[in-house]
């Protein structure tokens, strides 16, 4: 059986590594995936995916570089996606992840006018939503885990956005019916994301009450998390059940 590819596109902050897990452990963790049915490339280190045909899906993470960098490492993953989306390889894209295929596709990439988006906050499902039956298991209204900068300003052709937060209007977007990508971070639990915004605090101390404020509306989020571990479980890449 072919592996399920987690595509790391970089690290969490030294803090959070230390006290709860980097990237790859933590959708190993909220997406309940086998490690024996995944294959993990660390991309900014200079590690390469087999083509895409060698894999049974893949799953694209979040990152602290930017897209708009246009790093020789995040090139070469954008020019594998548009292999992948050749081929029709499930895949799941995430923050970054979700930004780097809409920018593959031709999309628009950039800053937030209204800046960074950070906390445990609100989505909303726009009406094409309802014909998609990854979300059917999601209420009008759920909160997720987000943190970044960057958006996609312009989703790409054929790209159909499926949710909204108060400030940004890509928070899921669907690419027919094998490729999802979402900005929020389904692989965050709270204790990811309250950690976050004290890391955040820290490096900017004239909104270290702000993030404070934050904290307190923090929470696990299922309803985001199921959603990856229906991408998993599509793919029977998911842990076995006990007993």
């Amino acid at each position: 059986m072919k592996p399920l590819l987690l595509m790391q596109t970089g690290d969490a902050p030294d803090v959070i590594r230390r006290e709860q897990a980097n990237f790859e452990g933590m959708f190993l963790q909220q997406g309940n995936i086998s490690a024996e049915r995944v294959h993990i490339v660390h991309l900014p280190s200079g590690e390469l995916p087999l083509p895409p045909t060698e894999y049974c899906g893949v799953v694209i993470t979040g990152s602290p570089a930017m897209v708009t960098e246009q790093l020789p490492w995040s090139e070469r993953a954008a020019d594998w996606l548009r292999q992948a989306m050749s081929i029709a390889l499930p895949l799941f894209g995430v923050c970054y992840g979700h930004q780097l295929l809409a920018y593959a596709l031709g999309g628009e990439v950039g800053y937030h006018p209204q800046g960074m988006e950070a906390g445990t906050l609100e989505i909303e499902l726009l009406p094409a939503a309802a014909n998609d039956r990854r979300l059917a298991f999601l209420p009008p209204r759920f909160k997720a885990n987000l943190i970044h900068a960057q958006s996609v300003l312009t989703p790409p052709a054929g790209a159909e956005p499926l949710a909204r937060s108060r400030q940004d209007a890509c928070q899921i977007l669907r690419y027919g019916d094998r490729a999802l990508t979402t900005q929020f971070h389904p692989e965050f639990n709270g204790a990811v994301m309250h950690q976050y915004l004290d890391w955040l605090g820290e490096l900017h101390p004239e909104q270290r009450e702000a993030y404070r404020l934050q904290q307190q509306q923090v929470s696990d989020t299922p309803f985001s998390r199921l959603l990856l571990q229906g991408f998993v479980v599509s793919l029977g890449a998911q842990k076995a059940l006990a007993g």
